[in-house]
C-alpha cells in the first residue's frame, strides 16, 4: 500500500541523509595527523574575513578515505540491486510477485499462445504536427505493427481528422481530467481486453519517431523470452533548437550508454516508446491499491506526474523482468527555450520525488533512492567547492593554480568527451568547451533543489504542459 508518510517527508529524507553522508565523509578525510598536514595560507575576504587554504593536493590517506567510502556505497547499492532482481526471477510468490519469471514461466509452461502481435496505442493531445512522421517511422519499421490507435485527448486542433486520413484507429477520450495517464487508462479499458497472451501492447509518444529495427528486436526479445513483461527504448534528442538542444542530445546520448553498459537493464520504461505484455498491464491494474498505490483498475496512476517512472516502479515492485535492447532507439523532442526546458525537468524531478515517496524504501526502490540521494550529494559537494573557490579567489592577491583540482578537472573534461564521442563533432565539441555544460548542470541542480522544496512545503504540483505552437506554430507540442 502507499506510504502516505512519506509523500511530503521525502525531501527531508533525502536532505538528512545527503547531511549525514557528507559528516561522515568530513570526519574520515579530517582523521589525519595535523603535525603532517601542510601549514594553511591566509587570505581575507573584502577585508572583513581571514581565510585558510592550502594548495597542495590531500594526503594519500584522505584520498583513500574517500574512494573506499565511495566504494563502499556503490557496493552496497549493486549488492541490493541484484538481490532485487534475483527475487524478481526467482519468486515463486503469486501475491506479492505475480509477475516474477518462475510465476510466468509455470503458468505458460508447455502453451504456444502464437506469434507476437504488437498493438500501438499514441496518446495526442493536439499533435497534427508531429503526428505524420511518427506514423510513417511505424509504417516504415522491418517489423509493421498489427495495429495502431492514436489515443487523441481534449484535442483542439486536426489531430482527429488527420490521424484517421492517414489510416489510423482513433479513440478519444472522454471527459478526460488527468492528462496523458488518464486518456490512457480509458483506452487501455477498451484495448486490454481483446489482448491474447502474445499480444504486446506499445506506448509511443506522439513526438517521437522510431529507428528502423526497434520493432523487430522488441518481437524478438518478446519471443526468445516468454517471462519478459516489458521492453524499452533508448532515445536520443531530435537535431535543432542550437545549443541548448546539443546539451540535452549530450545529456541522452550519455543515458543510453549508460543503459546499454548495465546490459540493457533499464531504470524507467520510457514514455516515447515501449513495450509491454497484457498480462503485466492487467496485473498493475488490479493491483492498484493493495500491494501498489493507485486507483484500482487504473493500469497508469494519475496522481503521478511522471506516470512512465511510476508504471516502471509498479512493474518492478511486482517482480516484471524488463530490457532496453541497444537496437531499440528511438529520436524525441528537445526543449528550445530554458523556460520549456526548466517545466518539464522540474515535472521529471518532481514526479521522481513523489514516486519514491508513494513506494517507500524496498529492495525494488533502492536503486531510485540512491539515485536520488546520489544527485542530492552531488549538487551538495558542488555547490560547496564552487562556493568555496570563489571566496579563496576573492580572497587571495594573485591567481592561486591547485595542481590537484586541475589534475581531476582535466580528468572530468576527458571523461564528457569520451561519453559523447558516438554523437559526433558537435557533441564533443561541445563537451570539450566546458562552461555551456557546466551551466546546463547547474541549471539542472537548481531545478533538483526546487523539487525538493516544493514536495517538503507540499506545494500543488502542476503537468506544467508545454505547448510549443506558443513558440512556432508549426512545431510539435510537448505531449
Amino acid at each position: 500500500m502507499k506510504k502516505a508518510w512519506l509523500d511530503r517527508a521525502v525531501g527531508i529524507v533525502i536532505a538528512v541523509v545527503i547531511a549525514a553522508a557528507a559528516v561522515l565523509l568530513w570526519f574520515a578525510v579530517s582523521w589525519t595527523d595535523p603535525e603532517a598536514a601542510e601549514p594553511p595560507a591566509h587570505g581575507v575576504f573584502l577585508g572583513i574575513w581571514d581565510l585558510f587554504y592550502v594548495t597542495s593536493a590531500p594526503s594519500a590517506r584522505v584520498l583513500l578515505a574517500a574512494v573506499a567510502l565511495a566504494l563502499l556505497a556503490a557496493g552496497l547499492i549493486a549488492l541490493l540491486e541484484h538481490q532485487a532482481t534475483s527475487k524478481a526471477r526467482r519468486s515463486l510468490d503469486n501475491s506479492s510477485t505475480p509477475l516474477s519469471a518462475r510465476v510466468i514461466m509455470a503458468e505458460t509452461r508447455g502453451r504456444y499462445d502464437g506469434p507476437v502481435t504488437v498493438t500501438v496505442m499514441i496518446p495526442a493531445h493536439n499533435e497534427q504536427a508531429s503526428l505524420p512522421a511518427t506514423l510513417t517511422s511505424l509504417k516504415t519499421q522491418s517489423h509493421s505493427p498489427d495495429r495502431i490507435i492514436v489515443v487523441a485527448d481534449n484535442c483542439t486542433d486536426d489531430t482527429v481528422a488527420l490521424a484517421r486520413q492517414l489510416g489510423v484507429e482513433v479513440i478519444e477520450s472522454r471527459n478526460n481530467r488527468h492528462k496523458k495517464a488518464g486518456a490512457l487508462n480509458q483506452a487501455l479499458q477498451l484495448v486490454l481486453p481483446e489482448q491474447g497472451p502474445n499480444d504486446v501492447v506499445m506506448i509511443m509518444d506522439a513526438d517521437t519517431t522510431l529507428d528502423d529495427g526497434f520493432l523487430a528486436a522488441a518481437v524478438d526479445a518478446f519471443t526468445r523470452d516468454r517471462a519478459l513483461m516489458a521492453v524499452g527504448g533508448l532515445f536520443y534528442g531530435e537535431e535543432g533548437s542550437g545549443i541548448l538542444g546539443q546539451l540535452q542530445r549530450n545529456e541522452y546520448i550519455r543515458y543510453s550508454r549508460e543503459i546499454r553498459r548495465r546490459r540493457g537493464r533499464v531504470y524507467i520504461l520510457t514514455g516515447t516508446a515501449s513495450l509491454f505484455r497484457p498480462v503485466a498491464l492487467r496485473t498493475v491494474a488490479a493491483s492498484r491499491g493493495t500491494t501498489i498505490p493507485g486507483t484500482p483498475g487504473n493500469v497508469y496512476d494519475t496522481a503521478a506526474l511522471t506516470e512512465d517512472n511510476e508504471l516502471t516502479i509498479a512493474l518492478k515492485s511486482l517482480g516484471a523482468l524488463m530490457i532496453s535492447p541497444r537496437e531499440c532507439t528511438v529520436v524525441t523532442e528537445v526543449m528550445p527555450t530554458w523556460r520549456m526546458l526548466w517545466k518539464q525537468r522540474l515535472r521529471w524531478e518532481r514526479g521522481a520525488l513523489e514516486n519514491i515517496g508513494s513506494y517507500g524504501v524496498s529492495l525494488q526502490t533502492v536503486r531510485y533512492w540512491a539515485q536520488q540521494l546520489g544527485l542530492g550529494y552531488s549538487v551538495f559537494a558542488f555547490g560547496l567547492f564552487l562556493v568555496f573557490m570563489a571566496l579563496t579567489l576573492i580572497a587571495v592577491d594573485t591567481w592561486i593554480w591547485f595542481p590537484f583540482w586541475l589534475g581531476m578537472g582535466l580528468l572530468f573534461l576527458v571523461e564528457r568527451v569520451v561519453t559523447v564521442w558516438h554523437g559526433g563533432r558537435s557533441a564533443r565539441l561541445l563537451a570539450l568547451s566546458f562552461f555551456p555544460e557546466l551551466i546546463f548542470d547547474l541549471v539542472l541542480n537548481v531545478i533538483y533543489v526546487k523539487g525538493i522544496i516544493d514536495i517538503t512545503l507540499g506545494r500543488q504540483a502542476t503537468w506544467n504542459h508545454v505547448d510549443r505552437r506558443q513558440l512556432n506554430p508549426t512545431a510539435v507540442s510537448d505531449a
